[in-house]
């Protein structure tokens, strides 16, 4: 089973992770920014993070075998925070880079006038640099928060098949699929999906745009989830080809849509010897060399 996990941050997770990911059948990820759970008080704090989603973080999940790609956005949290939305203004440099595969996340979480303003001005920069957008939906009054979301799909230039609407459930599926716009589906312990509740979506809607991800991060949740949910499909009588549209070529087709996703990994860059700007993932070893300048 080959798994493509297009929502999980890594940053949260440890080298064990990426060890049980890979013997499990995962071999790329997309990781999206989002909030830390530590409010951040000024863009510098994003600036930094987003160069690691760029750089540290793509070298060490390269060391276990994993492709890495990532979305870029002021998250809809802390769009509600005037300390954090000059982010809208320097996005346009990172959103060139090779490796971001969509921008993303973005949406809504307490359904503001600022999240909206975010929101709509994410999906043009989305249109401006042909990149698709990944949309988290709210936690709260989901079926109002999708609503209020596509009606902002719709008044953008990024047409929906260009949008991967995250965070579905069964009060949202239907019209999201109605609305063209792709279909995410977190499969999380306790607050989201779980794989029974996934795999009966699937048997009612069929694998078409679906995409099913762990969305793991620094709270209870399991990056393992996307093998479980192939694991139930194949014991609920799910041909191979089903299971490997879902967990594999529904993603590299979204995220494919960015002209961006490279999953051949760097021989090189998977050596045990690489380094990432002089550092090596293995603590203990010989530092790397100071630098030198005037």
């Amino acid at each position: 089973m080959r798994i493509f996990d297009p929502h999980i941050h890594m940053t949260s997770r440890t080298t064990d992770d990426y060890e049980a990911m890979y013997a499990a059948g995962v071999r790329a990820v997309v990781e999206p920014s989002f909030w830390l759970g530590q409010p951040r008080t000024s863009p510098a704090s994003f600036y930094d993070y987003f160069d690691s989603l760029l750089g540290w973080e793509p070298f060490r999940a390269a060391q276990h075998g994993i492709a890495h790609h990532c979305t870029l956005a002021l998250n809809p949290k802390e769009a509600n925070d005037p300390r954090c939305t000059p982010v809208l203004d320097e996005l346009p440099r990172y959103l060139v880079k090779d490796g971001v595969v969509a921008v993303g996340e973005i949406g809504y979480d307490s359904m503001t006038p600022a999240e909206d303003t975010a929101l709509a001005a994410q999906l043009q920069l989305a249109a401006d640099h042909g990149l698709p957008a990944l949309v988290h939906t709210p936690h709260r009054d989901k079926l109002a928060g999708l609503r209020r979301t596509l009606d902002v799909v719709r008044e953008s230039a990024l047409p929906p098949e260009r949008v991967l609407v995250d965070h579905l459930n069964e009060t949202t599926v239907k019209e999201a699929r109605d609305s063209g716009c792709w279909l995410g589906f977190s499969v999380y312990p306790d607050t989201k999906m779980d794989e029974e509740r996934m795999v009966a979506i699937l048997r009612a809607y069929g694998p078409e745009r679906v995409l099913v991800n762990s969305a793991a991060d620094w709270g209870r949740s399991d990056p393992l989830k996307t093998r479980k949910v192939g694991d139930l499909m194949r014991a609920e009588g799910f041909p191979e080809d089903a299971v490997d549209q879902v967990l594999w070529r529904n993603p590299v087709a979204f995220y494919g849509l960015s002209g961006r996703l490279d999953l051949d990994l760097d021989a090189e860059e998977t050596a045990a010897t690489a380094t990432h700007q002089g550092n090596s993932i293995l603590r203990g070893g010989a530092p790397a060399a100071a630098p030198t300048g005037r």
